[in-house]
Order: C-alpha cells, then sequence, then structure tokens
C-alpha cells in the first residue's frame, strides 16, 4: 500500500503529463499503479483516502489487550502487555502489540475517560498559585511561586529561597500586592503549608495558614491530591515561567550570579507576559486587570506577621539564634518577640509590636555557628571593666589622695597593678608631704614615679627632694636582682682545684 506522500506525486505527475505510463516513468512505479490512483480520485472526488492494511491478530490476543487495559484502568505499557502476551504463545511482533494496545486505551477512554465542564470564571473571585524548581543561585537551590488571577490571566513570578510557611507567606503577600487588591478564593496544592492532613477525603488546614487567610479576607482552598487538571492555570504558569527563568539548553539562558539577578529576571518576564494578548482573551492581562479591580477586594495595609520571618525571643545578651547562629538586636528589646527572616546574604530583624508598628531593628551578614554577630550600636556605653577602672574614694583618707590630683590617681592605678607593698602607707605619707610642700609638686612627683615604675620606700620623697633643687629629673626603672650589674662568683668556681 502507497503512503500519502507518494500517491500525492503519483496524481501530480499525471496532471502535469495527462499520460499513465508518462506519470509512471516520472515517479518509478507501474502504469497500472498509475491508473488505479486515477480512477480512485475520480471516484472518491477528491484526494482518496488511503488506508494502510495492518497485520490482524488473534481474537484470542486482541480480547486479552481489552482486558489488561481494563484492569489497568487504561495504564499499562505497550511492553508490559506485549510480554504476557508472549507467555500465553502470541508469535507477533512488538509493534502490532503497540498498535493494538493503543488502539485499546483510545477505546477504553471514550467508554470510561473524564469528562468535565470547562470552567468559566467570574471576575474577582479566584486566584491560583503553585511553586516550580527555580534555578540554583550560587550552589544554592530556589523556588518559583507562581500565582495566576483566573479571569484577568495576570500572573506573577516570586522567586524564594524554600518552601518553608514564612517564605511562602511572603510570596503570597508579594503576588497580592502585585494584583494590587485580593480575590475572594486561592487555590493551591496539598503542601504540608497549607493541608496538615486528609480525613475522610477532607483537608484539615494548617491553622497558620488560615490565619494568614483570615488577615487578607482570603479563603484558601486545595484541589484534588494529584490532580493537576483542577489547577490547570497555576501549571501553566510555572511551565511557562521554568521555560524562561530556568538555565537550560534551550532558551541558553547563563546561569544567575546573585539572588537580585533572578529577581530582576522574574520582573522582566512578569512585564512580557502580562503586557502582551492572551492566546484566549486575545487581551492583554494588565488591562483585564483594571476591570477585575472593580470587583477584587482591598488589601491591609501591613502584610501578616509571618512575611516578616520566624519569630525569637530575645534573651538576656539581646541576642537571638537563627540556624544555630546568634545574632544581636538592640538592648531595649531584651525579653521581648522579634522576627527574622533572610534576604540573599543578609539577616533583617523586625519588631512588630511597637506603637509605631513593624519596623526594622538590625540587618546582619549571615553567620555560621560559633561566629555570632555582635553590634556594638545595639548595646549602651560599656561599664568600667576590670582594665578600665577609675579610682574612688570609699574613706576620708583616700579622699584625701585622690584630691592631690591627677598624678595620684595615676599612681595608685599603677602602684597596684605593679603589685606595691604597703600602699596605704604611701597614700598617707603622700598626703603628709603634700602639707608640707605642696599639692600640686606632690602630683607631680607621682606621676613621675608612676611613670617611672617607682614604688619603694622613700621613692617619693627622694623625687620630690629632686624637684626642690630644680635639677633636671631622669628616673630609671626599678630592677630585681636578676637584672643587677654585680658580677657573679662564676669566675672562682675553680679556685682551689
Amino acid at each position: 500500500m502507497k503512503k500519502p506522500e507518494v500517491v500525492m506525486e503519483i496524481l501530480e505527475a499525471y496532471d502535469l503529463t495527462g499520460s499513465f505510463r508518462a506519470a509512471a516513468g516520472l515517479v518509478g512505479c507501474d502504469h497500472k499503479t498509475v491508473a488505479y490512483w486515477v480512477r480512485q480520485r475520480d471516484e472518491a472526488g477528491g484526494m482518496p483516502v488511503v488506508e494502510r492494511a495492518r497485520p490482524a491478530m488473534g481474537a484470542v490476543f486482541a480480547a486479552k489487550i481489552d482486558e489488561l487495559v481494563d484492569r489497568s484502568h487504561g495504564q499499562i505499557r505497550a511492553d508490559a502487555a506485549h510480554d504476557k502476551l508472549v507467555a500465553i504463545g502470541y508469535l507477533g511482533s512488538e509493534r502490532t502489540t503497540r498498535r493494538w494496545v493503543a488502539d485499546a486505551k483510545r477505546r477504553w477512554r471514550r467508554r470510561h475517560g473524564r469528562r468535565t465542564r470547562p470552567w468559566i470564571p467570574e471576575p474577582g473571585l479566584w486566584m491560583q498559585w503553585d511553586y516550580g524548581d527555580g534555578p540554583e543561585v550560587a550552589g544554592r537551590a530556589t523556588v518559583l511561586f507562581c500565582a495566576w488571577l483566573a479571569w484577568s490571566r495576570f500572573r506573577v513570578v516570586v522567586p524564594l529561597r524554600d518552601k518553608t510557611l514564612p517564605s511562602v507567606v511572603i510570596g503570597l503577600d508579594r503576588a497580592l500586592r502585585m494584583f494590587g487588591a485580593c480575590p475572594t478564593y486561592a487555590l493551591t496544592d496539598n503542601e504540608k503549608t497549607v493541608s496538615v492532613d486528609h480525613v475522610c477525603g477532607i483537608a484539615v488546614r494548617n491553622p497558620q495558614i488560615v490565619d494568614v487567610g483570615r488577615h487578607y479576607g482570603l479563603t484558601i482552598a486545595t484541589c484534588v491530591p494529584a490532580d493537576p487538571q483542577s489547577k490547570g492555570g497555576s501549571e501553566a504558569t510555572v511551565r511557562v515561567a521554568k521555560a524562561d527563568l530556568v538555565p537550560t539548553d534551550h532558551n541558553l539562558r547563563p546561569a544567575y550570579t546573585s539572588f537580585g539577578e533572578l529577581e530582576a529576571a522574574c520582573e522582566a518576564f512578569m512585564a512580557e507576559v502580562n503586557t502582551r494578548p492572551h492566546r484566549s482573551t486575545l487581551e492583554p492581562p494588565v488591562f483585564r486587570l483594571a476591570e477585575e479591580h472593580e470587583r477584587l477586594h482591598r488589601l491591609p495595609k501591613l502584610p501578616h506577621t509571618m512575611c516578616f520571618g520566624e519569630t525569637r525571643k530575645v534573651n538576656w545578651q539581646s541576642l537571638i539564634s537563627v540556624g544555630g547562629a546568634q545574632y544581636s538586636v538592640p538592648h531595649e528589646l531584651v525579653d521581648q518577640r522579634v522576627w527574622a527572616r533572610s534576604t540573599g546574604e543578609e539577616l533583617v530583624v523586625i519588631h512588630v509590636d511597637g506603637p509605631a508598628g513593624p519596623r526594622e531593628v538590625a540587618r546582619h551578614q549571615l553567620t555560621t555557628p560559633g561566629r555570632p554577630s555582635v553590634q556594638d550600636e545595639h548595646y549602651p556605653p560599656r561599664p568600667p571593666g576590670a582594665l578600665e577602672r577609675t579610682p574612688k574614694a570609699r574613706n576620708a583618707d583616700e579622699r584625701a589622695f585622690l584630691e592631690l590630683g591627677p598624678g595620684a590617681e595615676r599612681w595608685l592605678i599603677t602602684a597596684g597593678a605593679a603589685g606595691a607593698q604597703r600602699v596605704r602607707r604611701k597614700m598617707a605619707e603622700a598626703v603628709d608631704l603634700a602639707k608640707l610642700h605642696g599639692a600640686a609638686e606632690v602630683d607631680h612627683a607621682l606621676r613621675a614615679c608612676a611613670e617611672a615604675g617607682r614604688f619603694g620606700d622613700g621613692d617619693l620623697a627622694s623625687v620630690l627632694a629632686h624637684q626642690q633643687t630644680g635639677g633636671e629629673l631622669i628616673l630609671f626603672p626599678a630592677r630585681s636582682e636578676d637584672h643587677s650589674l654585680q658580677r657573679s662568683t662564676k669566675s672562682w668556681e675553680g679556685l682551689g682545684r
């Protein structure tokens, strides 16, 4: 049996030559074959129907194929069916089996296939969202949050780091802000962030997502599990977004170097698909969105608090822990609740419960456990520590010594650090000398002793006496016996040997 393409060439050659033999010579077949197809065309009144003879299959094997297709609900593979036929004695080719299985599946679908009424959405009622695997950015996987308004066909694609509940709420809030308003219903898949369980076929909602929907005035519904046909709009949005945004050999898009670059690519994608005419409506979705706004309701001014990230309590050291790593926040927020979320390579901390509403209180570069990120401006001025103590008088004697001047304070701090002996007696001696020589002179002598490290008995009086002569004061720090210039007796070790 000739192929339809060959029959067309035969008829074209006959129309060109007007002769059976001449046409047969051009095409390379018998002139009787040319006459047969010309006669068939004349009888049919057009292009003759070319039916190829198919190899027949025994009634027993054909019935077995119908049984296998019915038992598998039209899902059995042709190769699996062929193996079962061979086991019961079938000698035909696998190609013949494949044709009979395909025909049996078509007949089964005509009898049992799904028949659904086309969904005609109303403006302002429905939106859908779904997720797609996004590209890798700096070795880290991303998620594409894809939302779709059913009536206007307006699409939104938001890149996310993961599919945790805070990230999902952030994507939902951004999508609604891009819509400019909120519909009545939102249809999505049965992720754990939305449905925590199914009891008797009834989805049990996650209470947190119910609270989010209540905040926006949005009723969240889920489709039947493993049934993508019930949310075809968002499925198509995911497919188109992945084809344009995920680098593949088909689009030759280069890899993304940063998360901000991926966000910019999503913005460009939305600007393109929402401004060109849609295949179904023949209008740009952005124009229909303006009409749909009349049926949508207003959004709350503030997003849901879950958009700000995960809740954390500030400990007594004004630190929070995120992912095992510690980050500082302003000390005024000790024992209060804050929200933390990662944005790219940064951690943003937001405080919501204040009278001024949500506000950013800290921003850190992401760190790892064991390397806390602490910022000095989050803490009050540091109190005097062990190395920054200032002398404070606790009785009359101490007050009299410190009143001599800053040199006395310097001497006391240095003497305490050097482990000087009988400090209180030397302080009283300095006060007595001030009565004779003046507080200024004694204070100057105390500063000189502190700088030279001279805290021995009589050092202060000696320095003060030298100052009275008006000579140049040159002090050397006191040295221990380890630095003595006296010769040792090692040279006498050989005496008498």
